[in-house]
Parts: structure tokens; C-alpha cells; sequence
């Protein structure tokens, strides 16, 4: 689970008789689950002849699914991968750093072929406790002839649950910087300029450039070894309780949007 999807920018007040006032940006922030909307473009997964491939991670994933840990490459929050095979419509993954787990899955493919369930724990991020939660994929192609219940294309369609150290974050306006932080970690203290700044407390996230786009808007762009990663629009509503975002994933080409609400 990367909680990187979101950062932030408060527009000072033009009159310098408000500039002390609170930013409509300042406090912490619970994202709704009923109110988020995943990714159109569906995950490719193939389990045949005693091979699992992920065609959608970045880079893509290649392992024998004989349960043992494999090397892999490219990916800042794992470096080995284990996959096993339960029965014909479940399988569970493994995923470690350094020897230690960090992150672990089940997947169960209902009888029909139609849906399937995911349980996951990931603490990839950080040290932190880990973020658990459940999720309702959908199928929208069919794998390989002959193949595990498993292949083919899924869509994310549902959050069922997902723990609170997951679903929320904290900003505080200090100047013209704004400070973000996460309880599984997170952190950054960036000026509001574009200035980019580095991101503390995520392996895959090393800089980070916040720019004021309205009064109450912000975009945020996340960045690996100088290169845009991720990409956030953020705008708060006039009433100041809701938070509407927009991510845009650079390496997978895709867009997740979610409300948060001010706590």
C-alpha cells in the first residue's frame, strides 16, 4: 500500500492583517472510503505452468509460484517476492526487504470466476505498523486457457477497510512552508513555491515540489531520483470540511480520485 498518494499547499492570506489565520489546509484528514474511486485501467495477472506474472507492476514481476522467496528488481519497497499457490482460486504473496517482511496478501477468486476478495498487510512504507485492509476486484478479462483462477484482468473495485493509520493525514501551514506528516511515517516540510524538498519516511518517494494553484488548491508532485512519480490536485471545499483529490500515477498511466474530511 504506498499512503504517498497525497501532499499539500495553503494559500496565505493576501492582507497581512489575516496572515497569522489558519489555513483552510490546516489540521488532519480522514479519507472517506465509500467516496473513492480507483483506477479505470485493470491489473494483469497470469498464473500458469508454475509461473506468476504481474504484466501491470512497475517493472513487471516474473516468479515461480512454488512458495520460496525470488529476487526481484526495480522496486524500492521489496526486493524478493514469494508466491503460493492455496488451491485453484486462491493464492498468497509474500513480499520482503532485506529478509523482512513487508508486506503480504491473499487473494480468493469466488466460484464464478466473476470477483475475487483481497486481504493484505503492508508496511513498506516504514517501520510503522502495518496498514491492513480489504478489497473487491472485478473482472474484466479472462486469463490464458487452462490457466489459475487468479489470471487475467482485474479492477479494484471496492475498499472494503482499510486501518486509520492508512486513511489519514495531518498538515500545518508554518510561514510559507507547509509541513505534512502520516502515522505510518511520512513527512515533508516544503516551501509553497515549487521548490522541491525531500520526502522523509518512503523508499520510493525521494523529493517532493508543492505549488499554490488557487485560493484553496494545491498540486503536489512526487519524485523519484528527480523523476515525477505521482502527481496531486488538491482542492478544499468552501466550506473548509472536504478535501477533493485527484492523483495522477505517472508509472502505471492511471488516476485515482477520493475525498478526505477534516477531522
Amino acid at each position: 500500500m504506498k499512503t504517498s498518494w497525497l501532499s499539500g499547499v495553503v494559500l496565505l492570506s493576501l492582507l497581512p492583517a489575516l496572515a497569522m489565520a489558519q489555513s483552510a489546509f490546516d489540521g488532519t484528514w480522514k479519507i472517506d472510503l465509500g467516496k473513492v474511486h480507483m483506477p479505470a485501467k485493470p491489473d494483469v495477472l497470469v498464473l500458469e505452468k508454475g509461473i506468476y506474472q504481474c504484466k501491470t507492476c512497475t517493472p513487471a514481476i516474473s516468479v515461480k509460484a512454488d512458495g520460496n522467496d525470488h529476487s526481484v528488481t526495480g522496486h524500492p519497497y521489496y526486493d524478493s517476492v514469494a508466491i503460493k499457490v492455496v488451491d485453484a482460486h486462491t493464492i498468497q504473496e509474500t513480499d520482503k526487504k532485506h529478509g523482512k517482511v513487508v508486506a503480504t496478501s491473499t487473494i480468493a477468486v469466488s466460484s464464478d470466476g466473476k470477483t475475487a476478495e483481497v486481504e493484505f498487510t503492508d508496511s513498506s512504507d516504514t517501520d510503522a505498523a502495518p496498514v491492513s485492509g480489504k478489497a473487491t476486484l472485478s473482472r474484466v478479462a479472462p486469463g490464458p486457457v487452462g490457466a489459475h483462477a487468479i489470471s487475467g484482468s482485474w479492477r479494484n473495485t471496492k475498499m472494503q477497510s482499510l486501518s486509520d493509520n492508512g486513511l489519514v493525514m495531518t498538515f500545518k501551514v508554518d510561514g510559507d512552508h507547509l509541513n505534512m506528516s502520516t502515522p505510518t511515517g511520512q513527512s515533508y516540510n516544503a516551501k509553497m513555491d515549487g521548490t522541491e524538498t525531500p520526502y522523509q519516511g518512503d523508499p520510493g518517494i525521494t523529493s517532493v515540489t508543492v505549488t499554490k494553484t488557487g485560493a484553496n488548491s494545491f498540486t503536489e508532485t512526487d519524485k523519484r531520483d528527480g523523476k515525477p512519480i505521482s502527481i496531486a490536485e488538491v482542492k478544499v471545499a468552501p466550506d473548509g470540511h472536504t478535501m477533493n483529490v485527484v492523483v495522477h500515477d505517472k508509472l502505471r498511466g492511471t488516476t485515482t480520485t477520493f475525498v478526505a474530511d477534516k477531522q
